[in-house]
C-alpha cells in the first residue's frame, strides 16, 4: 500500500462532499497537470490510502483521509465540450488524462494545518508538500510521513 496527499479547494469539492457522495465514492477528475495524472495512472492503486487536503482556504491544510477505490480510466470531462475540463486535442482511442475514484474514510480530529506542517518540516524530510514552489494537487507521501503526520492528529 503507498500513500498519497489528494488537494482540493472546499468551496469547489471539500471532504464533507465526498462524505455526502453515494457510497461516499467519486471520481477524481478535471486533473489537468501531466506529473498528477501519472502519479493515478502509473503509481496509484486500489486500496492506496490518502490525506485529503483544503488548499486554498483560509485555512489550507489536512482534513480528513479517503482510499483510492478504483483503477484509473479515461476521466470524461475531457471529451464532454460543456465541461471547464474539455480537452479538445484528447483522443477518446487514446485519452490524455484519467482519474481514479476516490472514497471518504474519515475526518481528522482536527486540521493539520500547512503552518503546522511546516513546523515539521525537518521531522518530515523531504515533503512534496512543503517544497518550494510545489503546486501539485496530487503528491506521494512516504509511510513515515503518513505515520508522523497521524502522530500530529492526536497532539
Amino acid at each position: 500500500m503507498a500513500y498519497w496527499l489528494m488537494k482540493s479547494e472546499p468551496d469547489a469539492f471539500g471532504i464533507d462532499d465526498l462524505k455526502a457522495r453515494p457510497k461516499k465514492t467519486e471520481p477524481w477528475d478535471g486533473v489537468r497537470n501531466y506529473q498528477a495524472r501519472n502519479f493515478m495512472r502509473d503509481d496509484m492503486q486500489k486500496g492506496d490510502q490518502v490525506f485529503f487536503y483544503h488548499s486554498n482556504c483560509a485555512v489550507p491544510g489536512i482534513v480528513g483521509i479517503a482510499t483510492v477505490a478504483s483503477k484509473p480510466y479515461p476521466d470524461p470531462t475531457q471529451f464532454d465540450p460543456d465541461s471547464k475540463y474539455h480537452d479538445p486535442k484528447s483522443d477518446p482511442d487514446d485519452p490524455r488524462w484519467i482519474l481514479i475514484d476516490v472514497k471518504y474514510q474519515r475526518h481528522l480530529k482536527r486540521v493539520l494545518s500547512l503552518a503546522e506542517i511546516k513546523e515539521h518540516a525537518e521531522a518530515l524530510g523531504d515533503f512534496a508538500l512543503t517544497r518550494k514552489g510545489n503546486r501539485l494537487s496530487i503528491m506521494p507521501v512516504t509511510d513515515a510521513q503518513w505515520d508522523y503526520l497521524l502522530g500530529l492528529e492526536q497532539q
